[in-house]
């Protein structure tokens, strides 16, 4: 390979900044931001994630140690099915999903464009 075909250190600083620019401005991006900034607005939503995480991992650690009762179990799932009733819940959960989506096919892209797993080689260069 020549030096003609190399990038320059300060093009690919541009290259990276402007990509996480148009990241950052995407619409499943954006829209996630705007249905986190609902969801963090709603203290009962933030109150029934964090409960429902709570007893998930309760339940995950009584399991593991011999057993969960029925009335547990009720409890979890009375939570879960409030979890899906709340708009801002749902929201968050499915942008999320979405944005998670949108960047595996950027990296997807990426990773096709420069021949090499560019989101395995993005993990392991993380300080």
């Amino acid at each position: 390979m020549t030096n003609t075909h190399l990038y320059q250190l300060p093009d690919l600083m541009a290259a990276t900044q402007a990509l996480a620019e148009n990241l950052l401005a995407s619409e499943p991006i954006t829209i996630y931001h705007q249905a986190y900034a609902r969801f963090n607005a709603d203290p009962r939503a933030r109150d029934l994630i964090q409960h429902l995480s709570q007893v998930q991992s309760e339940l995950r650690r009584k399991q593991a140690n011999g057993g969960v009762t029925q009335a547990e179990v009720d409890q979890l799932r009375q939570l879960q099915s409030e979890a899906h009733a709340n708009r801002a819940v749902i929201d968050y959960a499915q942008t999320q999903q979405a944005a998670v989506n949108y960047l595996r096919t950027i990296n997807q892209e990426i990773s096709q464009l420069i021949g090499v797993d560019f989101a395995s080689l993005a993990k392991k260069s993380r300080c």
